[in-house]
């Protein structure tokens, strides 16, 4: 199945943009993906009405005492989250989700960042629909749909792991205070019911994603032993690969994150024994997680595909281009490269195979993430592997129904990928 959403940048040449791209486009991938895939929000109201399969809209709730506390936005405004209560037999149950959308790597893209929702609550929408995971229409999401439901905004840049205490940046005002935040929010939830939870699960997408790998076991830790704590990160598993050119250029990004934010400091254990930047990635910070956590993503990640294996500053010549746009439009020796990408991404995971807490579903799609949406995440049309859907196979894992460790044959063998099609206009699903 091929998604055409509108066609939202152009590619620009020369590889002094990468690291603009980098930042920016992981923003312009979320859109495109939420746009096209998510089902028309019906207006007003936190549930939607009874057999209605539209999602509800949920207000906006910015974190009380967010400046006396220090747990701030760039731009210095106070972080937001959209909470909706549970009900019936999820009452006592609690499920958050951290907002993806890429890092600022510099003082110049974290200040332009500021200007946005990813880095000012003054710019954030003042409901979202809640869909896939969030949804509470049981058909969407049979296993969660009823539990308390919170979709925690992302606003400092470093998925919630830097920690300075001045405000002001080589003279432009701007704060990062990503732990701070994670700190603020988790308190206030705990006071609004979340320290009573009897099940509780942390999941994320993209930066968010990578966000739960970095916070799995700090959640774990502010609930009793007794509660069932599991951890779900979506599309959060980047690779700390070599592109086409055999550079490693993600690498070096993440870098210059840590250094501006001052992250290492999150993984003291990690960073006394390797590179700061190397201790940013999934596969080194899974090794230090006990409590029960599940990994979703696709083998051929398009934002992982555009900037960690063919960023516009390795492909000079634009050869890989389409290809990045339509994995249709790939030729034999694209192909090949995304093989050995998706070949790489199982290697990373070969431990975590072993993981007897763990689940895993990898499928076959040039997709990003796949929670957020109904259609990716359980409807008619969602991709499968052995014939299950990912929020069958997540609540599967969850409440412990089976073994799930789903990992999907090489493209193009699964007739049940939904592809992005990123070169098209938006001409609706097909």
């Amino acid at each position: 199945m091929a998604i055409h959403p509108l066609r939202l940048w152009r590619w620009r040449r020369g590889g002094g943009q990468d690291r603009v791209i980098i930042a920016l486009g992981f923003t312009i991938l979320l859109l495109t993906v939420v746009s096209w895939l998510r089902e028309s929000p019906i207006a007003g109201g936190l549930r939607p009405p009874a057999g209605s399969s539209h999602p509800a809209l949920v207000h906006l709730t910015l974190l009380r005492n967010a400046k006396k506390k220090g747990a701030v936005c760039l731009d210095g405004s106070p972080p937001g989250y959209h909470f909706q209560r549970g009900f019936g037999s999820g009452k006592d149950c609690w499920l958050l989700h951290l907002e993806g959308g890429g890092w600022c790597n510099t003082v110049a893209s974290c200040a332009s960042r500021k200007m946005t929702a990813l880095g000012s609550s003054v710019y954030m929408e003042r409901q979202v629909p809640f869909d896939g995971i969030l949804s509470n229409v049981p058909s969407q999401n049979p296993d969660f749909y009823n539990w308390n439901k919170v979709k925690i905004r992302y606003c400092d840049g470093a998925s919630y792991s830097g920690n300075v205490e001045s405000g002001i940046q080589n003279g432009t005002k701007l704060f990062f205070r990503g732990q701070r935040i994670w700190k603020g929010i988790m308190d206030e939830l705990l006071l609004k019911g979340l320290a009573n939870a009897k099940q509780a699960f942390l999941t994320g997408c993209s930066a968010g994603g990578l966000a739960t790998f970095i916070h799995c076991e700090d959640f774990r830790a502010l609930l009793p032993k007794e509660v069932t704590v599991k951890c779900l990160a979506d599309a959060g598993f980047f690779l700390d690969e070599m592109d086409i050119s055999q550079r490693r250029f993600i690498r070096s990004f993440y870098d210059d994150v840590i250094r501006l934010q001052d992250a290492g400091k999150k993984f003291r254990d990690c960073t006394s024994r390797m590179e700061p930047s190397q201790c940013f990635f999934a596969h080194e910070i899974v090794k230090n997680i006990d409590t029960p956590l599940f990994i979703l993503n696709p083998a051929y990640d398009v934002w992982q595909i555009q900037h960690i294996l063919a960023p516009e500053s390795s492909d000079t010549q634009q050869s890989w281009q389409r290809c990045k746009l339509n994995i249709h439009n790939c030729d034999s020796n694209q192909i090949e490269s995304l093989q050995g990408f998706r070949v790489a991404l199982l290697n990373s995971l070969s431990d975590f195979q072993h993981n007897r807490n763990g689940g895993m579903f990898i499928d076959s799609c040039f997709i990003h993430c796949q929670t957020i949406s109904n259609i990716t995440w359980h409807s008619p049309n969602s991709p499968k592997i052995n014939n299950k859907t990912i929020a069958e196979a997540v609540g599967d894992w969850y409440f412990n129904r089976r073994e799930v460790k789903e990992i999907d044959c090489a493209h193009p063998c699964n007739p049940t990928c939904i592809n992005l099609d990123l070169a098209q206009p938006w001409p609706g699903p097909k």
